[in-house]
């Protein structure tokens, strides 16, 4: 999608690009967050989450405010490259 990142998330599904183009702003978000934004299920949410793992787009966090939950985010390379 963005011609800056020389990694495409072109094959990637509907609902993994709908996240990277949320989490592009910088914003570290919860899944519950995600869920609520996007209106997606957070199943569809978690699998998004998933796929944009393994390609290694975003990253997983510690959120201090409640222990169940985790902050997810754009990869701060992914950030630069995408601003590039």
């Amino acid at each position: 999608m963005n011609q800056g990142n020389p990694r495409s998330i072109r094959h990637l599904p509907p609902s993994a690009k709908l996240l990277y183009k949320i989490l592009e702003s910088g914003e570290q978000m919860t899944q519950k967050e995600l869920v609520a934004r996007t209106s997606l299920s957070g199943r569809t949410i978690r699998y998004a989450i998933k796929r944009l793992k393994e390609e290694g787009f975003i990253v997983e966090r510690y959120y201090f405010t409640d222990a169940r939950q985790s902050l997810y985010s754009l990869d701060e390379g992914v950030l630069l490259a995408s601003t590039a």
